[in-house]
């Protein structure tokens, strides 16, 4: 993979739709047991769009690309920080662990 494509995919990642599809998310994920964790990546990308489309008042490829982007983006960040929050507690479990030994 060319690391120079990441540059020009960033540009299109808005991060308060980013922000506020994190939140949606979380509350889908939490607190609505009717909706599968399946659905969850299709409706960041609808919730990314419209918001993008709303923001900036016009409908556009680059509009539309960027919204869907940072709708993804929401996901991926939150499995991240999902990700590091666990292995940090799979350390301090380790470190336990070997002060009983």
């Amino acid at each position: 993979m060319d690391l120079s494509q990441l540059g020009e995919s960033a540009q299109y990642m808005v991060p308060l739709i980013i922000l506020f599809c994190m939140c949606i998310g979380y509350v889908i994920k939490t607190s609505l047991d009717f909706i599968e964790n399946k659905y969850i990546p299709l409706i960041m990308v609808s919730i990314g769009i419209g918001l993008n489309i709303w923001i900036n008042k016009q409908v556009t490829a680059e509009i539309v690309v960027a919204g869907a982007l940072s709708g993804l983006a929401s996901i991926g960040t939150h499995q991240t920080c999902k990700n590091l929050n666990h292995s940090k507690k799979d350390q301090e479990n380790n470190k336990d662990d070997n002060k009983d030994e």
